[in-house]
């Protein structure tokens, strides 16, 4: 994918109607010649962006007493391991919890309790901690970076359907961030696709409220 293809997408994103709040930027990649049903052939990946992806990142965090009072400096919301009878005992205030953040974020040694509390909820919703993620995370931890480091993380993920949308920006952010972190996702895919690019039928660009502009 050459830069002047993305630089060109982008000042046709911008010919749009302008909106009255700042829309986010996605990066839409439409696949083909995937059995889905394989596992193998599925993606499911997390990955660093180099620039900032231009939207705050909730966090949440999961955490026993060793963890506690980082957790209330650190990150956005969080549960302590002393209130999780409350959640397994309420679906729906489990049910709002998965909703309220990106990220959740568990204390590793008591992780069966966080899996038997909140699996059956946030499992069908991707919400659960997540290894590849870098958040579980040990007694120790330094929260505060592992927050940070979620500020740029974003989940490529195709296991249904043959599609992967991401955010890479806002409207606000220099075209030469946006550009970086669609080149970083579409490297990325190409080493981890089966049959790389000939697993990718288009890609687009596209504003919150806009038609998408088609890149590749």
């Amino acid at each position: 994918m050459e830069d002047k293809q993305i630089i060109d997408s982008l000042k046709g994103l911008k010919e749009g109607p302008k909106k009255k709040f700042k829309q986010t930027i996605d990066l839409i990649i439409n696949l083909k010649n995937l059995d889905l049903k394989k596992p193998d052939e599925q993606v499911d990946t997390f990955l660093l962006l180099p620039r900032p992806k231009g939207k705050k990142t909730r966090v949440c965090a999961l955490v026993g007493p060793e963890l506690l009072d980082q957790a209330k400096k650190s990150m956005d919301s969080f549960v302590a391991q002393s209130d999780f009878e409350n959640f397994q005992k309420n679906k729906g205030k489990a049910k709002n919890l998965a909703e309220s953040a990106d990220f959740f974020v568990a204390q590793a040694n008591i992780m069966p309790k966080i899996a038997m509390t909140f699996g059956r909820v946030f499992g069908p919703r991707g919400k659960m901690p997540n290894p590849k993620a870098g958040c579980i995370v040990a007694p120790n931890a330094n929260l505060e970076a592992v927050n940070e480091k979620l500020q740029s993380t974003v989940r490529l993920l195709a296991k249904k359907q043959l599609i992967i949308q991401t955010i890479v920006g806002n409207e606000e952010s220099p075209d030469e961030d946006v550009k970086e972190n669609v080149k970083a996702i579409y490297n990325s895919l190409m080493h981890s696709l089966p049959q790389g690019n000939n697993n990718i039928k288009s890609v687009y660009l596209k504003y919150t409220m806009g038609k998408p502009v088609k890149l590749v």
